[in-house]
């Protein structure tokens, strides 16, 4: 099985950094709870964005990830927030060097 990892850039509003930051804190439990998540991380990039990184076991878990109800929450609390759309890109590792530090 390989795992999924999926970056989501968010664009806070003017102001709106901290609530968002709080908006995503909100949510993120429900998130921590689902099958196969076993990252699911706010971060404040330099940028002034804040980037979550996820970690599914599988694409299937992601699938259901993005059609279930901890998602519609999330788009819910977030959505004034936001600037512009939340880019999501997702990925899989193509692991190299050493197994704990070659991939995520």
């Amino acid at each position: 099985m390989t795992d999924v990892i999926v970056t989501a850039v968010f664009h806070p509003v003017d102001g709106g950094r901290e609530s968002l930051i709080a908006a995503l804190k909100a949510g993120i439990p429900a998130v921590h709870d689902e099958q196969g998540c076993s990252l699911y991380a706010i971060h404040d990039a330099e940028d002034g964005t804040i980037v979550m990184l996820e970690k599914w076991d599988s694409r299937e878990d992601l699938a259901a990830h993005a059609a279930g109800p901890a998602v519609e929450q999330l788009n819910a609390l977030v959505g004034e927030y936001l600037a512009s759309p939340v880019l999501v890109t997702t990925m899989t590792a193509i692991p190299a060097g050493s197994k704990s530090q070659g991939a995520v």
